[in-house]
């Protein structure tokens, strides 16, 4: 597995983006995309080290972190990794204890590529990102 991003929940984009901006002195945004099938907007940042943080807005009431913007847990929300292989990566996660939180699914930000999220024995969000070069 490859690190890719760190998942950080955000009311809105323009509040994230603003937060990354003012606070963190960053200026590296990609566009924003909405991806209805996940049901979040999202936007990347770098910062000058190639870190990424991946700001996740929801897209509605139904989002899966609209939950996290009222209880405001779990905001820094998941750790991304991609794969070579979608399968093999979870078939190695769940051998590890790790959860699957749902099927695989093709990702807007990610050109339809296919992702999935896991919950790890330690309680946080793992998700893999197949890497189809």
């Amino acid at each position: 597995m490859q690190f890719d991003h760190i998942g950080l929940v955000v009311p809105n984009l323009a509040s994230g983006v603003a937060y990354c901006r003012d606070v963190l002195g960053l200026s590296r945004f990609s566009t924003a995309v909405e991806d209805p099938l996940q049901r979040v907007w999202v936007q990347f940042v770098h910062d000058e080290h190639g870190l990424c943080y991946e700001l996740v807005a929801p897209a509605g009431e139904d989002s899966p972190v609209t939950q996290v913007i009222k209880t405001r847990r779990n905001v820094i929300n998941h750790l991304a990794y991609r794969v070579q292989s979608l399968q093999e990566g979870a078939t190695r996660l769940r051998e590890q204890r790790h959860l699957p939180l749902g099927p695989s699914q093709p990702a807007v930000a990610f050109g339809g590529a296919h992702v999935q999220f896991f919950l790890s024995p330690l309680g946080h969000i793992v998700e893999l990102i197949e890497d189809v070069a």
